[in-house]
């Protein structure tokens, strides 16, 4: 399967780095927002499954990132604190994802981690794309040359899955016939991704609010 995806990058034209790594953030969105849908009643196997697929999208782009797109746009930018609290956040999320690939959908929280994953990932996305991409296309950076490396880098660790960190708990069972990248084929071609899906934010009441009434009254 990653062989596939491989070719399938290898044959896109060259992409602006910066519109690839908006590719990753709308196709993250999407993983999401399925998650908040099936949350309630959806299956431990379909949850995993999502699951799976958040966790490689966000490792995999948090180490291209972090490997070739950072240390560009922080000598182009000279914005240091922007940048350093990108890495934090990244740290952030590495945590989260982390415990979600030795949990299950029955362990305390789970649901929770992966709502609270997606709403960092939220704030992180708005930061890049609001204040860091918009610097670094002014900076007059070689987004070309930079988005075709991001791409063989993207390949490299796909074709090598071993080189990333471990694999969600029941990423076996998930089987080949599981396409956990099937959009992968979309990050060469921005046309095929449109503006980022926003997640529905929870509303101000929810079904814990009358506990939480009941215990500021006591």
């Amino acid at each position: 399967m990653a062989s596939q995806h491989k070719s399938a990058m290898e044959q896109t034209p060259a992409q602006d780095a910066v519109a690839l790594l908006m590719a990753d953030h709308h196709r993250v969105a999407k993983l999401f927002a399925e998650f908040d849908a099936l949350k309630e009643n959806g299956s431990d196997e379909v949850k995993l499954g999502l699951v799976a697929q958040i966790c490689q999208e966000l490792t995999v782009h948090t180490i291209i990132e972090e490997e070739l797109f950072y240390p560009a746009v922080r000598q182009a930018i000279e914005d240091n604190d922007l940048m350093d609290e990108a890495l934090v956040e990244h740290a952030a999320a590495k945590e989260l994802i982390a415990q979600l690939r030795a949990a299950h959908p029955d362990d305390d929280l789970y649901d929770a981690k992966v709502t609270v994953l997606g709403e960092q990932i939220d704030h992180h996305v708005d930061e890049e794309e609001g204040s860091m991409f918009p610097q670094a296309k002014a900076s007059g950076i070689d987004t070309l040359s930079l988005g075709a490396a991001l791409l063989r880098r993207k390949a490299e660790l796909l074709e090598n899955p071993g080189t990333l960190p471990a694999t969600t708990r029941d990423d076996d069972e998930l089987g080949d016939g599981q396409d956990d990248h099937s959009t992968y084929e979309e990050a060469g071609n921005p046309k095929t991704s449109s503006a980022r899906p926003k997640r529905p934010r929870r509303p101000a009441t929810t079904k814990h609010a009358p506990k939480r009434a009941a215990r500021k009254a006591q």
